[in-house]
């Protein structure tokens, strides 16, 4: 399958993954146990925690959308990432991105304090570079940021963090594989919350840790193993489900994003829009922060929610939601302020969207 390109590879996820039967969806296995043919023998399904039939068929199509050798997925983003980071030695030194998931930086903050890891957070590119050295151990990067939509060049960063011996993570939850493949761009792991725009539809908890590098695989496949994070059949069929989709629904999001920030741009309700060009991740501040509650309360197409990435469009407050754990003068420092507002941009008819917003911003 990694010879085909991505959108053929998604139409067919889960085709031909039932030999005896030859059904064209992927089963979903439910047993959580395995008979062995014989003493000594084992069909290379013992126990469900280790490996899932259902679960192995989606891993091998994320692997190949991400251009990878191997992908694992858990039960959320967040035990991704902290299947990830839990396998580092005590006293491991990141440079990482400071604007990112408030849950990133939640448990990042605790494990600092802990003794575990040290941080240096930079904003921009520049001072990224600038932070690496030979003292780092790893760099972590979500690009675009959420939620400023900072890009950061991974193949650059990736260079240099090599020559310094220092791995590199990239979050991809934003553009996914459809925009961007860190990987092959000298990523040494990508990170999704799977949650988002993988799954597509809002009915799928999930996380996604990918790599070609076989240490890093062998490491954290022992690790969840060890500990349990794995993601269940059914909701492993349904990501699965959802990936069929996803170029079509990111080509749909990025038209209607698109045509949304044209409305912002002239909106005289809206003093920035921040926006790279693809995707549907917007964020936007107004001039007049005192009327934040009655935007929200007064949108009927746009819904008032936490998450993003569905084909459903959401409006998110990051500072009471998101973000809400990052200190209030640690968000203002790097410019998440409280007249900030963010949309994830679904597939509704895009005139729907814009009268809203218009309505809501303006009236």
């Amino acid at each position: 399958m990694t010879d085909f390109k991505v959108d053929t590879i998604l139409a067919h996820a889960g085709i031909n993954a039932d030999e005896k039967t030859g059904a064209l969806i992927s089963p979903i296995y439910l047993s959580t146990t395995y008979q062995h043919p014989e003493f000594g023998k084992s069909t290379g399904f013992d126990y469900t925690r280790t490996k899932n039939p259902t679960r192995l068929t989606l891993e091998k199509t994320l692997a190949a959308i991400e251009k990878a050798d191997y992908a694992l997925v858990t039960s959320s983003g967040m035990s991704a990432l902290v299947l990830l980071f839990s396998g580092f030695p005590v006293g491991s030194k990141v440079v990482a991105a400071r604007d990112l998931y408030g849950g990133s930086f939640r448990w990042f903050n605790e494990q600092e304090a802990n003794g575990r890891f040290e941080f240096t957070y930079t904003n921009t590119e520049e001072e990224m570079i600038a932070a690496i050295s030979e003292e780092t151990d790893y760099v972590y990067i979500e690009t675009p940021t959420n939620p400023l939509m900072i890009e950061f060049d991974i193949e650059k960063i990736a260079k240099l963090a090599h020559v310094h011996g220092a791995k590199v993570i990239v979050d991809n939850t934003f553009y996914s594989p459809i925009y961007q493949n860190p990987i092959p761009l000298g990523a040494d792991v990508v990170l999704h919350s799977a949650t988002k725009y993988l799954s597509g539809h809002n009915d799928v908890l999930a996380g996604v840790l990918v790599t070609s590098d076989q240490a890093i695989y062998e490491k954290l496949f022992y690790d969840q193993n060890t500990t349990g994070p794995t993601l269940s059949p059914i909701d492993s069929y349904l990501l699965m489900r959802g990936l069929k989709t996803l170029s079509l629904r990111m080509e749909r999001s990025t038209s209607n994003a698109q045509k949304v920030v044209d409305y912002l741009q002239s909106s005289p309700a809206v003093k920035e829009v921040l926006y790279t060009g693809k995707g549907g991740m917007i964020s936007l501040k107004v001039k007049d922060q005192g009327r934040i509650g009655h935007i929200l309360n007064h949108l009927q197409v746009f819904t008032f929610a936490e998450s993003l990435g569905g084909v459903e469009s959401l409006i998110t407050y990051p500072a009471t939601q998101t973000h809400a754990d990052i200190p209030a003068e640690v968000r203002h420092s790097y410019g998440l302020t409280d007249d900030l507002l963010r949309l994830s941009i679904g597939i509704e008819d895009v005139e729907d969207l814009i009268a809203d917003l218009k309505q809501a911003l303006e009236g």
